[in-house]
């Protein structure tokens, strides 16, 4: 899979929903249960980081979910694409881009929406064929701003901003042209998943819809 398809795939997922919930899960019981709670509240697309112990099985978990589209975040290295795309995982997410981790992406057919914060590393994605990326961290490397500004000089690409996105700013990235959806967790608090609260993370999703 090419990269000009791969952003192809990216960009129909993107629009789903004008918010990819970033999803740190520690307790595999709360998988699918947490799944279904922000599809019922309209957002399908759904990030689970590699960075529990549980991640890969809560992504075959939720991959079960009728109308959830799950992909794996915090992908660092060739063994995590394999192992992600083993997994079920629809789609991938990196906060950066290394040459291996594209080719894995490209071998295990693994749409991916590969980090980039400055000027340089949105071009050099481009070059390869990658028009819709991950800008990240978005508040700490310039936030709705820069992207504001860089979106004059490459309108070529559209973006998925992630960190140090809430509610509040939300709305920031949303309206510009380049964006086609934020990423945030905001709308799973892990005080409502120690909880069993789903309702209240379903409400938040509801919310989240709204934004856009």
């Amino acid at each position: 899979m090419n990269p000009t398809e791969q952003s192809r795939l990216a960009a129909e997922i993107c629009r789903l929903a004008p918010v990819v919930p970033v999803l740190v899960i520690d307790d595999l019981a709360h998988a699918k249960l947490l799944a279904e709670a922000l599809v019922k509240g309209g957002l399908p697309a759904l990030e689970v980081t590699l960075r529990t112990a549980c991640a890969l099985d809560a992504i075959r978990t939720m991959a079960e979910v009728p109308g959830g589209v799950v992909g794996a975040g915090t992908l660092l290295t060739p063994a995590d694409v394999k192992a992600a795309k083993a997994a079920g995982a629809k789609f991938g997410v990196s906060p950066g881009a290394t040459e291996r981790l594209l080719d894995a992406c490209a071998e295990y057919e693994l749409p991916l929406l590969p980090g980039a914060a400055t000027a340089s590393e949105v071009m050099a994605l481009l070059e390869m064929g990658y028009t819709v990326q991950k800008f990240f961290p978005a508040e700490q490397a310039g936030g709705a701003a820069y992207l504001k500004s860089i979106g004059s000089p490459i309108p070529q690409v559209s973006f998925c901003p992630t960190g140090g996105i809430s509610l509040k700013n939300a709305r920031d990235y949303l309206g510009l042209k380049n964006i086609l959806c934020v990423g945030g967790s905001w709308v799973a608090p892990k005080e409502a998943m120690a909880k069993g609260d789903w309702a209240t993370i379903t409400a938040l999703a509801a919310e989240a819809v709204r934004l856009r």
